[in-house]
């Protein structure tokens, strides 16, 4: 099957992408190659070096706001379905630079959806954000009433409704994936999970903003994987999903594993940060039910490959 990978060599985008290889899809990758104006462009660069060593397709730098080379992608690939990953990455990008995020999030998902129903693609994949739901306690369910707070999951959750409208006027199927807290190698340091282990293994100190305040931690493989089996079920169709470890812990609890992991380092409790919803663990029972998802990385074996990891790169060694 030919599937189209928006943000194919990002974060999550490169794990989904070898993961619909090994299986033997054909994949075309769009992915702009940007820092979003924060992630120093060595850091950058390495990563996306690194990404591409784990999928064969070709990497298309293109900005989806871009409507005329988006389409000649669709008119020249003929994909069959398209799995939409290219976003700002979270709340704090999106803050920095409002404008920019909704140009990205609006008008380059909207570039998307006209060029999946002109080409009458089969179904549509939308990653969204466990940041829709607002404030939230454990097992929440994808009927929960969502109320997003920030600009990053109010957008988030609009690209959903949009999404859903295309399927309303009979374009397309689609399936929204709502992950929380992905972790894991290959990774920017500038996110939660990274700051706590680099900085544990500086030596330096953990600023924990609100410590009793938990995530949902789903360490990026499982993640992806989640993305492959809804894109690729046939039950996973007009549906909204739930792709998460689905067990919460809190900040300082991930704190103090960064440290006991790397063996030094300080922890410093503060205030919780205002413009955060509180969450927890979300339910994965649909995911399981239509799917069989089944997120195999506990917290601690996830923290312990993405140290692994660290001290074994190249790049790393130098920076640590």
């Amino acid at each position: 099957m030919n599937i189209l990978v928006t943000g194919g060599a990002g974060f999550i985008g490169h794990n989904v992408v070898n993961f619909l290889e090994a299986q033997g899809h054909t994949c075309w990758i769009i992915d702009s190659i940007t820092n979003y104006g924060f992630v120093p462009k060595d850091e950058m660069a390495y990563l996306f070096a690194e990404r591409k060593k784990k999928f064969n397709a070709n990497v298309h730098h293109i900005d989806i706001r871009d409507a005329e080379r988006v389409n000649t992608m669709f008119t020249t690939f003929h994909p069959e379905m398209v799995i939409h990953l290219a976003s700002f990455p979270r709340q704090k990008v999106v803050s920095a630079n409002p404008a920019w995020g909704s140009e990205v999030m609006s008008t380059g998902l909207v570039n998307l959806l006209e060029c999946s129903k002109a080409n009458r693609i089969k179904k549509f994949v939308y990653l969204s954000s466990s940041m829709v739901y607002g404030n939230f306690t454990d097992d929440v369910t994808e009927d929960f009433n969502c109320q997003p707070q920030g600009q990053y999951g109010i957008m988030k959750y609009m690209g959903e409704k949009l999404v859903q409208d295309y399927t309303r006027r009979g374009c397309f199927d689609h399936v929204i994936i709502r992950p929380s807290a992905v972790y894991g190698e290959y990774d920017v340091e500038d996110r939660v999970v990274s700051k706590f282990m680099l900085s544990a293994m500086r030596g330096q100190t953990l600023k924990v903003n609100g410590a009793s305040e938990t995530l949902d931690f789903t360490y990026v493989e499982d993640a992806a994987m989640g993305v492959v089996q809804a894109t690729l079920s046939e039950q996973a169709r007009n549906k909204v999903y739930n792709i998460t470890k689905s067990h919460s812990h809190s900040l300082l609890d991930a704190a103090e594993m960064a440290v006991k992991i790397a063996g030094s380092g300080s922890i410093d409790c503060r205030a919780k940060d205002a413009d955060f919803p509180s969450r927890g663990a979300l339910n994965i029972d649909a995911a399981r039910r239509d799917f069989g998802f089944d997120p195999k990385v506990d917290v601690e074996e996830g923290f312990r490959r993405y140290h692994k990891w660290f001290k074994e790169s190249e790049f790393w060694k130098t920076k640590l």
